[in-house]
């Protein structure tokens, strides 16, 4: 297979800096960029994001699209991710891509239940929702949309993966995030320590009202937490008669996301036809 463009970022366009501390600063602002969106970032605010002036900004960036990193608009001139980003994502996401080996699980669990569905990840000290899946049933809840980022511990998903940390780590995180959640500290460090008693992960409306949710992490190999699969509804879909079936169709699809985390490190069986060659 052909791996396409090779990436160089040329030292000249990086100046700006020591060797290293350029290429940090590119790959931060690269990072801000891919946080864009389809509106994409202008240049004063990349600047003022990473840091740095705004000609050291340009100049990073005109390196980062000269490897088709980032792509500037003719009009608005505002930077989205370029070209090769995609190609690189999808080089990476067999192995590392999160959504592409819990996306069919979601889709089970979307027609199964008729209910949302979300995937969320970790992001330092908050959670990203890297995807939502929308059931049959008319009515649904909006509380969080795919791009959103939140604090640690808030939602469901968000919960179920700080509810698999160490209780040291969590207690830490916690801690770290409780001036971004005010009044709703107490609360959530309550519905952690339930969380991690029953291996599930439920929000009774804490962040929205009438907006209730379901949620259980799955792990690396290592036994680190990877993410969170949680089921969102209407709080008369969130009753105790159906919670069960819920919390019991979303484990088992996170022990498949886990069997195929666990598979990508096991090395390749020999092929005999090689060996005896």
């Amino acid at each position: 297979m052909n791996p396409g463009p090779h990436i160089a970022l040329s030292p000249t366009a990086l100046a700006g800096g020591s060797g290293s501390q350029a290429v940090m600063r590119a790959l931060s602002l690269l990072s801000l960029v891919g946080r864009g969106g389809s509106e994409g970032l202008g240049l004063a605010w990349l600047a003022d994001q990473a840091g740095v002036t705004r000609p050291t900004a340009r100049r990073l960036l005109l390196a980062l699209a000269a490897a088709r990193l980032v792509d500037q608009d003719p009009l608005s001139r505002r930077y989205h991710l370029g070209p090769e980003t995609y190609l690189l994502g999808s080089f990476a996401a067999e192995r590392h891509g999160i959504l592409h080996h819990a996306r069919p699980s979601m889709l089970r669990l979307a027609e199964e239940t008729g209910d949302t569905v979300l995937l969320t990840v970790p992001q330092d000290d908050h959670t990203l929702c890297l995807e939502r899946i929308e059931g049959s049933f008319p009515v649904r809840t909006y509380a969080l949309m795919r791009g959103d980022r939140k604090p640690a511990g808030v939602g469901a998903g968000a919960l179920a993966i700080l509810a698999a940390l160490p209780p040291t780590e969590a207690e830490a995180l916690r801690r770290r995030v409780d001036h971004l959640v005010g009044d709703l500290a107490p609360a959530l460090a309550a519905d952690e320590v339930q969380a991690r008693a029953q291996g599930f992960a439920f929000n009774q409306g804490r962040i929205v009202p009438g907006s209730w949710g379901l949620g259980v992490a799955f792990r690396w190999p290592d036994g680190r937490p990877a993410g969170a699969l949680s089921i969102a509804a209407i709080e008369n879909r969130m009753q105790a008669d159906r919670r069960p079936h819920l919390i019991a169709s979303l484990r088992t699809e996170v022990q498949q996301i886990e069997t195929r985390l666990a598979a990508l490190g096991r090395k390749p069986e020999s092929d005999p036809k090689r060996s005896s060659a």
